[in-house]
């Protein structure tokens, strides 16, 4: 059983409209299902990947009209959440502790179908994939928080470890959280870069490094806690800034401009026919690119984040890789 909460990804600076948080439309998906699904990307996600080779279904969204067979997992993500409750509003978006509500409803329809023995061993062995942050942190640059960054940090990882405890207490066990990428080298953070250069942003980039410090921390803190608890912690970060410091190495051609958007770097998150003034530019081959659009990666460099995440070696997603996860 897989549980994912939160996408894989982001979207930076445009928090105006809840129409903004869609991708259900051309060109996403385009890549690998021929038609747009809703995921940020033109094929699929990391997690799509992750499903695959614990050889499960792809995982559908819980609040998907009709579906109810949640014993191989659900997915709580909502494209622009974040883990704090403000983040991106207003908006239809659903925040992360909104999301432990509907999979403390989840838990309740398991009990119902396989009695509470059942449901509760098979929470256990669920892994329960986590990403969160991002979009708190992109608000924060813009200048829509007035915490200091310790402080802020601190809030962001309090929500993400109260849900943790709440699952938990539910019986997971396992879970996997990567750590954030590079935020400020997204072509929609080099888009508005108020050094006007073609440089990362480095301040959203220092902040991620503050985060990524802190998540360690606690991830290690919550083992020595909590009895059973075991976890991994992806390295995204170093992962993603080899890819755009050394495209070729992975095969790519481009690391800095998007495949799909348009403005400065294509940072722009026009992608697509329903944004903006519908004007967009798109590359003729995505698998050259690091990034689809201003905020995501490509299909192809989501399947090589994934891979790390479920196989890499403990100095890259230490102490256990998901692979390890599910055999425990």
């Amino acid at each position: 059983m897989l549980c994912h909460f939160r996408v894989w990804g982001k979207i930076l600076y445009n928090w105006t409209s809840a129409n903004y948080y869609r991708s259900n439309y051309a060109p996403y998906g385009e890549t690998f299902f021929k038609r747009s699904t809703g995921r940020f990307s033109d094929g699929r996600l990391a997690s799509d990947f992750i499903a695959e080779f614990a050889k499960l279904p792809y995982i559908a969204p819980y609040l998907q009209p009709g579906y109810n067979q949640f014993t191989d997992g659900a997915n709580f993500a909502s494209a622009g959440a974040g883990a704090l409750a403000e983040t991106n509003k207003p908006g239809n978006l659903i925040d992360l502790k909104a999301q432990l509500s509907y999979f403390t409803n989840l838990e309740g329809q398991l009990i119902q179908k396989l009695g509470d023995a059942e449901a509760k061993a098979l929470l256990s062995r669920a892994v329960y994939l986590i990403a969160i942050g991002s979009n708190d942190y992109a608000v924060a640059v813009s200048g829509n928080s007035s915490a200091q960054p310790e402080e802020y940090i601190n809030i962001v990882n309090g929500n993400l470890t109260f849900v943790i405890r709440e699952i938990y207490k539910k019986g997971g066990r396992k879970f996997g959280i990567p750590n954030l990428e590079p935020m400020g080298c997204l072509p929609s953070a080099k888009a508005v870069n108020p050094s006007n250069t073609s440089a990362c942003f480095q301040a959203l980039n220092d902040l991620t490094q503050l985060h990524n410090k802190a998540l360690s921390e606690v991830l290690q803190k919550l083992a020595n806690e909590l009895v059973g608890f075991k976890y991994s912690l992806p390295d995204a970060y170093t992962s993603l800034t080899d890819k755009i410091n050394n495209p070729s190495k992975y095969g790519f051609k481009e690391a800095n401009i998007a495949c799909c958007g348009s403005g400065p770097f294509r940072g722009t998150n026009s992608c697509g026919g329903k944004r903006l003034s519908n004007k967009y530019e798109l590359c003729e081959n995505v698998s050259e690119y690091v990034f689809f659009d201003g905020g995501h990666t490509t299909e192809k460099a989501n399947e090589d984040l994934a891979k790390l995440m479920w196989s890499g070696t403990p100095d890259t997603t230490g102490p256990y890789n998901l692979k390890a996860l599910f055999e425990l």
